[in-house]
């Protein structure tokens, strides 16, 4: 990572747009972005324009694209004020999660006074669930909104990251967009980190649109097809509001992988077969419609069965691009993927990079509030395949919380596509921690998506599908088609004696057993009927 005090000031580190064609000037030429030359400095010195309490929003989505020298900055200061008996702890906004050595590192050392709108740090999730941490879950599609109604305070301060600045001061975006374009509108002040390892070829890849409008100016998004560019490559900012410029080279952060289980397979075995029925039902068109997928293993199981159906060619509109998609547009089974970030292993990211010429034309960066509209979703008409952390048996989905009081990650997109997609699918293995815990369950302990968002429900033990059945049958299917057998008769037997005993029958509940099957795994270790 550069960040040498003997760097300030030489613009060899501002790389304009031409070094994708192999060359790094060592002078901006002309033009707004020599504006920029005597803003370069080091970490540290750019540090310096946050002020404790400032509200920071920061680039990064799922490790990709986050600013990587002036957050290390950051933690120095807020030890050394720890050391001193003072505090130093700004608000963190972003895209979404980032990665250790921002989120983690900063709540770590406890330089965090709030978050949003979306985390999956360990360290920072601690914090979160001891009260020392606030932390606002937010739809990923309405942040900009919301940051630009006032809702979150004021901003003063974007730090973003970005591939290069080219001669007239434009911003050619990371491999991540999120929210950029929003914080480099709100903010007072702008801090760029260029980074020289972000790959040349990332310049062009991105659609940058800013035709957005809050009420009554707001105009149709017009995306008809995953494919369309309805914007431009670069991210905009006055440089009079660039108040730093830090050079760096660092590698973004590759998720760890989770290899395919047995769960894992059958799941994405459960889900090919239940879109060949909507296909052959014609329910769904034979080349489907946009897929868009949560991360981890069971989603890259899913799409790698899909690639080898009969669907293909298959387009993706999503948030992330992950390891599986990338497989199916070198294949050629998927011919244009649409998100706002990379989300990739470790070999994921080498393929990105030994690739990206012919990734370059397939794979679209969009802001959020551009990737998860519900107008473009649901114009499209998207297959949602999102986890969960638990349904219950009407269909209600909790997504966010362990034993109803605990934060685990956050809503994310998962409400954005599930809200409009054409078919929504929530896929989860039937029983977790060595099956102890059954995710399926009488009531659920926390709701993120009701029984009126959820479509279809996907364990290894089968497909529920929901859709227009009343909530007693709906019980009936997701208990029969994807409860753990180990579970099933305890569930089964919850429905029968609420259906006989509860006080309405329409959606019947026992509602001081429901919650017992979660305190029996708080006080037992485990969910399993006795």
């Amino acid at each position: 990572m550069t960040d040498q005090p003997e760097l300030r000031g030489q613009s060899a580190a501002v790389h304009t747009a031409s070094r994708a064609g192999g060359q790094v000037p060592g002078h901006l030429t002309g033009g707004s972005g020599s504006s920029l030359t005597g803003k370069v400095m080091p970490a540290e010195e750019a540090a310096a324009f946050i002020a404790p309490g400032d509200h920071v929003g920061m680039s990064g989505f799922t490790g990709f694209g986050h600013p990587k020298a002036v957050p290390a900055a950051l933690v120095r200061r807020a030890a050394e004020a720890t050391a001193r008996g003072d505090r130093f702890a700004v608000s963190v906004w972003t895209g979404s999660s980032t990665a250790p050595e921002l989120d983690g590192a900063l709540a770590a050392v406890d330089g965090i006074d709030l978050r949003m709108p979306y985390q999956s740090d360990p360290v920072t999730r601690a914090k979160i669930n001891d009260g020392s941490l606030d932390y606002l879950d937010v739809h990923l599609s309405h942040v900009a909104q919301m940051v630009a109604e006032g809702f979150f305070g004021h901003l003063d301060v974007a730090l973003v990251e970005v591939a290069g600045i080219t001669p007239d001061g434009a911003l050619i975006p990371s491999s991540s967009v999120g929210n950029n374009s929003a914080w480099l509108d709100a903010a007072d002040r702008v801090i760029l980190e260029v980074n020289s390892w972000q790959l040349p070829e990332l310049e062009g890849m991105h659609d940058i649109y800013y035709g957005t409008a809050l009420p009554p100016d707001r105009t149709p998004i017009p995306i008809l097809r995953p494919s369309d560019r309805i914007g431009e490559p670069y991210l905009r900012c006055s440089p009079d509001k660039i108040v730093a410029v830090v050079p760096t080279n660092a590698p973004d952060y590759a998720t760890p992988a989770r290899p395919m289980d047995s769960a894992s397979e059958l799941i994405a075995g459960h889900v090919v077969d239940f879109l060949t029925h909507e296909v052959r039902h014609g329910r769904l068109p034979a080349t489907l419609p946009p897929l868009q997928s949560g991360v981890g293993n069971v989603t890259n199981a899913v799409l790698a069965g899909l690639g080898r159906g009969s669907f293909p060619p298959l387009t993706a509109y999503t948030e992330v691009v992950q390891d599986g998609m990338l497989r199916l547009l070198r294949s050629g089974a998927m011919t244009v993927a649409s998100a706002t970030a990379f989300s990739l292993s470790e070999d994921g990211l080498a393929d990105l990079r030994a690739n990206i010429g012919g990734y370059r034309g397939q794979i679209i960066l969009r802001s959020q509030e551009i990737s998860n509209h519900p107008e473009v979703i649901r114009r499209l008409g998207c297959l949602a395949m999102n986890g969960m952390v638990e349904a219950d048996i009407y269909g209600n989905v909790n997504s966010t919380h362990v034993m109803g009081s605990s934060m685990l990650n956050g809503i994310g997109g998962s409400g954005d596509f599930a809200r409009n997609a054409y078919v929504a699918m929530f896929l989860s293995p039937s029983t977790v921690k060595d099956g102890t815990i059954s995710c399926i369950v009488p009531m659920a302990s926390h709701v993120d998506h009701t029984e009126h968002d959820v479509h279809v429900i996907i364990t290894e033990q089968g497909v529920a599908d929901l859709r227009g059945l009343p909530p007693r049958h709906r019980a009936q299917k997701i208990i029969d088609q994807c409860a753990h057998p180990a579970y099933r008769a305890a569930l089964q037997d919850y429905l029968d004696r609420a259906t006989a005993t509860a006080p309405g029958k329409h959606t019947p509940h026992l509602l001081g057993e429901a919650f017992a099957w979660h305190m029996r795994y708080l006080q037992e270790g485990t969910m399993r009927p006795a």
